[in-house]
């Protein structure tokens, strides 16, 4: 399946070009976090996917959500799916630039955030620098990693929540900074006086981890 997406091409693309993928959150499309790409590095590839499914209300999901049943949460067929889905629009993209000695980078928010984890932790050669915004760790998706713990080590992750998020509670970010300490991942943790979203200072220190 192709995805639909949106793509900021520096002037010039090279076999070294970083690489940037981009994942909105549940309800929301392409659109949505590609507003970053003003202020990201000028010589970046910058992709934005627009989820596979279409949401409950407006927009589109990576996967069906049920918050109220605490044993299955998420429709995990469904996220397992858009997991292999962006996984392969990546390499395609990868191949038509021909970016054969690059840095792949991600970007999740929410939902995208959820993916986010699964996509860098199963797949540690692939991405550098990882951002885990508004969201958690979701233990069916990612699954097994065990074996993957040394090569997660040279890995960055970016994780922030906000203190009055009502969708997904602080807690569980939390607890995914404790997983990522077990794993033995170089992260930072980061909390801000917001809800559910990105508020001015969490974007600036989002930036900043993208330019170091």
């Amino acid at each position: 399946m192709d995805l639909h997406y949106r793509v900021r091409e520096p002037q010039i693309i090279t076999s070294k070009t970083p690489l940037l993928i981009l994942l909105h959150g549940y309800g929301s499309n392409e659109e949505d976090l590609f507003s970053f790409t003003p202020t990201l590095p000028e010589d970046w590839l910058i992709v934005s996917f627009r989820a596979p499914f279409s949401s409950a209300y407006e927009g589109y999901s990576w996967y069906d959500i049920d918050l109220m049943n605490q044993e299955n949460r998420i429709d995990l067929p469904q996220a397992k799916e858009s997991l292999q889905t962006v996984l392969e629009n990546i390499m395609k993209i990868t191949n038509h630039y021909e970016l054969t000695d690059n840095q792949t980078h991600l970007a999740g928010f929410s939902q995208g955030g959820i993916l986010s984890y699964a996509l860098a932790l199963q797949n540690p050669d692939l991405f550098t620098k990882v951002a885990c915004l508004s969201c958690y760790f979701e233990e069916k998706l990612v699954g097994n990693i065990s074996g993957n713990k040394k090569k997660i080590e040279k890995q960055r992750f970016f994780i922030s929540h906000g203190t009055d998020d009502a969708v997904i509670p602080l807690e569980w970010g939390r607890k995914a900074a404790d997983i990522l300490y077990d794993l033995g991942a170089y992260f930072s943790f980061r909390e801000y006086m917001s809800g559910h979203d990105v508020n001015q200072k969490n974007y600036m220190d989002l930036m900043e981890f993208f330019e170091k």
